[in-house]
């Protein structure tokens, strides 16, 4: 084992040992606290703070499992009984302490008030019109109708003229009554929402893998955090009654304490003076004492109110506390699963590092070559890295749920690793067909031409040879091609017809020679050398092309004179097969030096004849 695998086999023990601990101490969550009941519970209107209606209502909203479903319950039975007694005390301060009109709203009232007197009084003439016009007959009778027509006309009028002073009393702030059934209205429409609320919970599916797990770890952590702020909201209106409710026991006791020390007060006056109180006087008395006794007993109401919601407070507060228990719980098992995993990715890791280590010592001790060692070594390392990621893919995002899944991923996964695999294979079947090729053919694939040396399902093999206007000898090099090229790109066989080439003979004739007589030879040679040939080729080639563009198409010889610098150039073009050009070339290379030596005794200079291919 090499030195940094020792030392990543080290961090990932390190690693390991730490997992496990964690593992250790999230094996066993403590048990949830059960719910036990408590008060019943409560929604809110404008009038009232609804903060805890309305997160009761936005956390039972979120309650996922049969375990939440109890505390959610329980949280909006607690609230609405909140709701009630907080409606209650409103519409009490309402009735004992009236908020005070405004300017607008003593116009209003006043408004009202001539309103009401006057449809008091339409009220009464038309009561009183209505019973003479019953017992009267003749003129008068008629004269009454007309009196109670005008009567009740008035009447309507000043009926419509009280709903609206009522309507803008109310607006306005100053109908009292007004202001008691609209929080009515809304207390209903409250606990209504609260009735008609269905809190739906499903037994959770199982999801295995990393990812899952931290998406259930931050949905808990959310809510449990949502949940803590509630319960904060709770203890913070708990406090704050009781800070109330103390406030207005000293009160009480104060009032007390002040009525018990004015009744002593006269009775030491009287004794005292000698002389009785006056009648009007205790009469006075009496009526405060009574007012005092009165407001004594609506403070005492008041003070059981804030008793029962700091109660309710308090309870609210213990819930939301037993269910962030079991939202905890929830989240210590799953990050004890989260743990297993990532005990199992770092498992997976060592094993793949000493499991590697192994083979390589293995593979070192077999007798091979270095270069089939090499290649097993590859192999195999190959092999294990791709295990290795497969199984920590497997263990981070978990198994596909349903094998449809999984056959159409592995499909798609397969058909775009072996994707060269499975072209080529459908290559080999093109390769196979009429226009394809055969062991022995001359060809040329992506640039490389040789002779098919080997032609499977999936590869074709060739004997690398130079070009073919070059010496066309082979190399010695192998060189395979997956069998795609065979769809997506082209290649050339020079086997189809014949390997026909055209091939070239050059000849310089220095100034002075007379050309022509060379030209006549030359080309009577290269055309009794390639006559048969080159009927052979034509008919060939108009076979494969069978087109009537093909028709004028020749092989015969081709002859071009040129001048260059120092001479004539004689160029021949013929048609030969690639397997007897060199042959050929030389037997038309030999007839040329052959013309061109019996010219050479009576010329200064010998032309110079340079064979010449493409």
């Amino acid at each position: 084992m090499r030195s940094r695998q020792k030392i990543g086999a080290i961090a990932l023990v390190l690693l390991l040992g730490t997992a496990v601990y964690g593992l250790i101490r999230t094996a066993q969550p403590p048990r949830a606290p059960r719910n036990t009941g408590g008060v019943p519970g409560a929604a809110h209107a404008s009038a009232v703070d609804q903060t805890p209606i309305l997160t009761a209502l936005k956390l039972a909203q979120m309650a996922a499992t049969a375990e939440e479903l109890p505390f959610a319950q329980e949280a909006l039975r607690i609230a609405d009984h909140e709701m009630d007694l907080a409606y209650a005390a409103a519409e009490r301060e309402l009735e004992e302490h009236p908020a005070p009109l405004s300017a607008d709203a003593k116009k209003i009232q006043e408004r009202l008030k001539q309103a009401e007197d006057a449809l008091d009084a339409d009220n009464t003439q038309v009561a009183r019109l209505t019973a003479e016009e019953a017992k009267a007959t003749g003129a008068k009778k008629d004269a009454l109708d007309d009196q109670l027509v005008l009567a009740t006309a008035h009447q309507e009028e000043h009926q419509d003229e009280v709903d609206d002073a009522k309507e803008d009393l109310a607006r306005a702030g100053g109908d009292p009554n007004a202001r008691i059934e609209a929080m009515v209205q809304e207390h209903k429409a409250s606990s209504q929402a609260i009735d008609n609320l269905h809190i739906g919970v499903s037994t959770a599916v199982e999801e295995r893998g990393l990812l899952h797990r931290y998406t259930q770890w931050s949905a808990l952590h959310q809510k449990q955090a949502l949940l803590w702020e509630a319960k904060q909201q709770a203890e913070s209106s708990a406090a704050s009654f009781s800070a109330k409710h103390n406030a207005l026991d000293a009160q009480v006791e104060a009032e007390k304490k002040s009525v018990s020390h004015s009744a002593e007060t006269p009775s030491a006056a009287e004794s005292s003076t000698g002389e009785g109180t006056p009648a009007k006087l205790r009469r006075e008395d009496s009526a405060a004492l009574v007012k005092a006794a009165k407001r004594r007993a609506a403070s005492q109401k008041t003070l059981a109110s804030w008793d029962k919601r700091i109660e309710n407070e308090k309870q609210l507060a213990e819930n939301y506390g037993k269910w962030i228990g079991v939202l905890a719980a929830k989240q210590r098992a799953v990050l004890h699963a989260a743990l297993i995993g990532v005990i199992t990715i770092l498992g997976i890791l060592l094993i793949g590092i000493f499991f590697d280590s192994w083979l390589e010592r293995l593979l070192g001790k077999l007798s091979l070559d270095r270069r089939q060692v090499e290649t097993l070594r590859t192999v195999t390392r190959v092999a294990v890295q791709v295990f290795a990621v497969l199984f920590i893919l497997l263990v981070i995002f978990g198994p596909p749920g349903q094998l449809g899944t999984v056959l159409g991923l592995a499909g798609a996964g397969l058909t775009v690793a072996l994707k060269d695999f499975i072209v080529g294979f459908l290559g080999w079947f093109v390769l196979m067909g009429k226009n394809g090729i055969r062991l022995g053919d001359w060809v040329e694939i992506n640039g490389v031409t040789g002779e098919v040396v080997e032609l499977g399902m999936f590869h074709t093999v060739l004997l690398e040879t130079g070009n073919w206007t070059d010496s066309g000898h082979p190399t010695g090099r192998r060189v395979t091609f997956t069998n795609s090229f065979a769809i997506e790109g082209h290649y050339f066989n020079f086997s189809t017809s014949g390997q026909w080439l055209w091939d070239e003979l050059q000849v310089v004739l220095p100034t002075g020679r007379d050309p022509y007589p060379i030209i006549d030879a030359i080309q009577k040679k290269v055309a009794e050398a390639t006559t048969e040939s080159a009927k052979q080729a034509e008919h060939e080639w108009k076979s494969a092309a069978r087109s009537r563009d093909m028709s004028s198409l020749t092989a015969a010889p081709a002859i071009n004179v040129k001048p260059v610098v120092g001479g004539v150039e004689i160029a021949v073009r013929y048609v030969t097969r690639a397997n007897e050009r060199y042959q050929l070339r030389a037997k038309l290379y030999q007839a040329a030096v052959d013309l061109l030596g019996q010219k050479s005794v009576a010329s200064p200079a010998a032309p110079v004849a340079r064979p010449s291919s493409d």
